[in-house]
């Protein structure tokens, strides 16, 4: 298993909230204060009709962006970047676009405790389970590629209620608290967290049981974390841990994303089947699958460019001697 050692992802199966490093650092007063603010407006908003919810969270969106002109600035960098032939008027749009994809994020997310099999068809609905399905058939679990695309939290809960719950990867917050409020959200529907910082035996543990596991595989990485493939004609730094995984593992992979229909008025949880690249040289595999990964998920932002997360720095981490892209 040396190969898995080296992925930059994974964790360790607790039960949400229940992270041997948060017991051991008791929480701080500014922790317990952000916590409360959350806690108050994840109960106010998912008090209110999930309509509601959306206008208040239309208008917070609107006024973050307005208030928040780092963010701005990272998106119209990375818009600049990836459509240089746009103008700016086509790149604010993008990124007013996706502060409202965020806003209404937040307001479904306050609602997951009240989803069930009832009322989820009202916010998302499958599209091409049947990919789903045929991988999972194969009984030995199935590994989703995904991205901070669409509403990205919808896709595993929502999952989950169908019956399918899906562990997930995630990186571990600073605020204990916050961690395992978020992370009781998260998991209302029978997911499980893996924290990043024990990926490789979260994963093992997750197939050995014929489960999913879900990876967001979009972020910029550290050098030693990551290799360099091309995105939107970039080098990007890019975690090769699914690629192990698979390789290792020889799983089936889906490419899983939470797509708003603005004709639906609801997200589809779509599914691809995603083929394998076979290379005699395993880490030029690895490499060339990572960049496989990476573009079936630049295919998806190119036709859905306003429910891509671009205000995060993709493109932070350079190949030696490149220059600096953000200022």
């Amino acid at each position: 298993m040396e190969s898995l050692s080296r992925a930059p992802l994974m964790s360790k199966q607790n039960p949400a909230g229940q992270r041997s490093a948060h017991r051991a650092r008791p929480p701080t007063f500014r922790h317990r204060l952000e916590y409360a603010v959350a806690w108050v407006i994840l109960k106010l908003l998912g008090w209110m009709p999930l309509g509601c919810a959306r206008l208040v969270c239309a208008g917070l969106a609107r006024l973050s962006y307005a208030c928040w002109p780092k963010l701005r600035k990272v998106g119209m960098a990375n818009l600049r970047l990836a459509f240089p032939d746009w103008t700016d008027s086509q790149r604010r749009r993008i990124v007013r676009g996706e502060f409202q994809t965020l806003g209404r994020m937040l307001a479904e997310f306050a609602h997951f405790p009240r989803l069930d099999r009832s009322n989820l068809h009202k916010l998302i609905v499958y599209d091409g389970f049947e990919v789903f399905e045929r991988a999972r058939q194969q009984g030995r679990g199935v590994l989703f590629l995904t991205a901070h695309f669409g509403n990205w939290e919808l896709g595993s809960f929502a999952h989950g209620i169908y019956g399918y719950p899906c562990n997930f990867v995630v990186r571990e917050m600073d605020n204990p608290l916050l961690d395992a409020l978020i992370n009781r959200y998260r998991s209302a529907s029978g997911g499980r967290p893996i924290e990043k910082k024990d990926f490789a035996r979260g994963v093992l543990r997750a197939f050995e049981r014929g489960e999913s596991v879900g990876v967001l595989m979009d972020q910029n990485m550290l050098p030693e974390e990551g290799v360099f493939v091309d995105f939107f004609g970039l080098p990007a730094s890019t975690t090769t841990g699914p690629a192990r995984i698979a390789r290792k593992l020889n799983v089936p992979i889906v490419l899983g994303l939470v797509i708003w229909d603005r004709a639906l008025k609801k997200y589809r949880l779509h599914f691809d089947a995603v083929t394998w690249l076979e290379r005699p040289d395993p880490e030029e595999a690895i490499v060339l699958n990572t960049a496989h990964f990476t573009h079936l998920i630049e295919q998806y932002v190119r036709r859905y460019p306003d429910q891509w997360l671009w205000v995060h720095r993709r493109w932070k981490t350079r190949p030696p001697g490149a220059p600096e892209l953000y200022s």
